[in-house]
């Protein structure tokens, strides 16, 4: 009996895919049916990616079967034993496959795949719908649910019937007469001609009498009208939506609905830091090369180990403070938005981080994360200084988290010095930096002491070595 085990790149996984034996259905030889696995815990529905295996293929253990795209991003589904592909249930670029619709058919060696060339989903049992989404963190928040409480089978609810709109005018029943316009027959006949309704004239004749030159003053308004608007129709492209852009669109609306953001903003001196960063790669011997967001990412840390508050996440009744600093990297893709996370920070030199960094962000735009590498973190920054055009942004706090910081564009600021001998200009490299709060979990007065100690440390980075 073939046996199927998801390894996620370089471990083994805990999570199972389901799969079922089938014996002589419809005269079918036994058989194994393979369905869609879940590969994160808010996964619902995947798609396929390129099969790497074809019908009459044997399959040896570490081959991969299928990529698969999650609501995250694209993995290699993988087996650990011996067997033979015996039919594809669902071709490549098929999207949305349920967790636990069938995907394929496999047998054991020395069996005949051609007897399943008229195998179909129905006899792999059918197909169901994808489930609603979980969300995430919402294990650990049932963790701390009070089990003795008795909870009472709430009431049926019966809807209240709902009136059904009036589509009538007003309600008001018309008679004959109120439905024959005010018009002279000459301007009836010359409306129904142009083509225009004559009951939207306003008539300037006797008792407001709809007259002809009213209709052919309405008909001249109208025909400039089609003019204006009768243009060439716009052109425009529809671009299907990835799972990972569904995703990414679903959590940063909810994030925007249930988190009340608060913004912090403040203006950092880089100047140090810029030469103890061109001293240090120059003493490096080609080992590192450290960026401006090496240093940034450990002074977050430096300042979330001094104001631990903002280290924290909401949960279902309580606060969860963490003691180890995760920083989320946001990282541009070509699928979208990653934030796969640098961890411990708070113990990592800069070299460790610039490394982590470089590693983390080249799979993240490969699509080749696992997903430990990006589910999960304590805090989240976002480096938009690379675009010259950007002094400041605002971001959005990534779920469960409760801040993240944002980090415009570094610029060259002339600073007023003054001395015995008068005023002088000196020339201070600045960046403006805007922390995003989650206020049901970061006061704001916390929220300004974090920014200050974050401003204090990059401003004197020589305490990033210590």
């Amino acid at each position: 009996m073939l046996a199927a085990v998801l390894r996620r790149r370089a471990f083994q996984s805990s999570l199972s895919f389901q799969f079922a034996r089938c014996y002589a259905s419809k005269s079918f030889p036994p058989h194994t049916v393979v369905t869609m696995p879940a590969l994160s815990p808010t996964m619902t529905a995947g798609n396929i990616g390129a099969w790497q295996k074809k019908p009459g293929d044997a399959i040896s253990p570490g081959d991969v079967l299928v990529e698969i795209e999650t609501d995250k991003a694209q993995m290699d589904f993988e087996f650990q034993e011996e067997g033979v592909l015996a039919k594809i249930l669902k071709d490549s670029g098929t999207k949305d496959v349920a967790v636990g619709n069938p995907i394929a058919v496999l047998i054991e060696e020395g069996e005949d795949a051609s007897a399943f060339e008229s195998f179909t989903l129905e006899d792999a049992g059918g197909e169901k719908e994808a489930s609603a989404p979980l969300k995430e963190g919402a294990s650990e928040s049932s963790e701390s649910a009070d089990t003795s409480s008795k909870t009472a089978t709430p009431p049926k609810s019966h809807p209240e019937p709902v009136p059904e709109e009036d589509t009538s005018s007003g309600g008001k029943i018309q008679s004959a007469l109120d439905r024959i316009p005010n018009a002279s027959a000459k301007a009836v006949r010359l409306a129904i001609e142009s083509g225009v309704k004559i009951a939207g004239i306003k008539g300037t004749g006797t008792s407001g009498q709809i007259t002809e030159a009213d209709v052919k003053k309405a008909a001249s308004g109208a025909s400039s009208t089609s003019g204006t608007t009768g243009g060439p129709v716009s052109s425009y492209t529809d671009i299907p939506t990835s799972s990972m852009r569904k995703t990414i669109a679903n959590r940063l609306t909810e994030s925007m609905n249930q988190n009340p953001h608060y913004f912090v903003a403040a203006t950092v001196s880089v100047t140090k830091l810029l030469k103890l960063r061109q001293a240090l790669n120059a003493s490096a011997d080609g080992k590192y090369k450290l960026s401006v967001n090496d240093f940034l990412i450990k002074a977050c840390a430096v300042a979330l180990k001094k104001v631990p508050q903002v280290n924290s996440s909401w949960r279902d009744g309580f606060i969860r403070q963490f003691n180890n600093v995760d920083i989320s990297v946001a990282v541009a893709t070509p699928s979208g938005l990653m934030t796969p996370i640098v961890k411990n920070v708070e113990g990592l030199g800069l070299s460790s981080i610039s490394a982590q960094v470089k590693d983390l962000g080249a799979r993240a735009r490969d699509s080749k994360l696992k997903p430990e590498e990006y589910q999960g973190g304590t805090f989240t920054i976002s480096n938009m200084g690379m675009n010259p055009a950007i002094d400041r942004f605002t971001a959005v706090i990534n779920p469960p988290q409760a801040g993240i910081l944002a980090v415009g564009t570094t610029k060259k600021v002339a600073i007023p010095i003054e001395s015995e001998e008068g005023t002088s200009i000196e020339w201070d490299d600045q960046i403006i930096v805007t922390g995003s709060f989650d206020h049901k979990v970061v006061d704001g007065a916390v929220g300004g002491e974090w920014i200050k100690e974050f401003k204090k440390v990059v401003e004197n980075p020589l305490e990033l070595l210590l």
